[in-house]
Formats: C-alpha cells, structure tokens, sequence
C-alpha cells in the first residue's frame, strides 16, 4: 500500500506515573525534605520509519529521556511545579524527532482534602 493511501497522524509514547522524589516547594517543611511526584510525559514524533522497517535506530530512544528526566529531577530543587514541568518539557522537546509533548506532575498531598495537585504543560515544534 503506498503512502498515499494512509493518512497517519504522529505516533504516541506515554510514560506514565513515573515515581520520583524531590525538593519542591517554597515552605520551609517543603526544602527540608523530598516529596514525591508523579510525572506523566506524552510525546509525538513519526514512527513510520522505524515500525517499517523494525530498525532501532529509527525508534525515538524514550529509555534515555526517561534518564535524563530521573537525574534532573531527584539532582535538583524546585520551588514551583510551574519551573520543573517547564524544564522537563524542555528537556524532552530537545529531542530532535520529538514534534509534541506534553508534561502532566502530580504533587500528591499538597492539599489537605485532594489526592493531588496537578500542573500540565505542552509544546510542539513549528514546521
């Protein structure tokens, strides 16, 4: 079937609920002591060369992003959820095949009677 036939939007990774730990927060309990964070990172890019022909280094290597985001976040402090998803989302869009993502963080507990609080951002690459 050729290419013309298949109208394809871009492929989809979702690494979801990535449990980290880190200083974040601007009261003082908050910079003593590492919170948890639940971090959910979507990326678009075009598999098509890579699902074709099964050829790893045509994959977007999420292993190695997934690293990165690990060291950033446990290595640093932050005193709002805005600076650290704007980081991360920063990070990932260095990726050259990446054209979208979006970061989702949860800071669980921050509120008393809330599961989480949530902050998400998104960019995508102008073509």
């Amino acid at each position: 079937m050729s290419d013309r036939a298949l109208n394809r939007p871009l492929s989809r990774i979702h690494i979801k609920d990535l449990r980290l730990r880190t200083f974040i927060g601007f009261n003082d309990d908050e910079q003593r002591k590492r919170q948890d964070v639940v971090i959910n990172i979507h990326i678009h890019y075009d598999a098509l060369p890579a699902a074709r022909g099964d050829t790893v280094s045509e994959a977007l290597d999420y292993k190695t992003i997934t690293k990165q985001v690990i060291a950033y976040v446990e290595e640093n402090r932050f005193f709002l959820l805005e600076a650290l998803v704007n980081d991360l989302l920063e990070m990932v869009m260095a990726h050259t095949p990446v054209e979208y993502a979006e970061i989702e963080i949860d800071k669980p507990h921050a509120l008393r009677f809330a599961d989480s609080v949530s902050l998400a951002m998104s960019a995508s690459k102008q073509s």
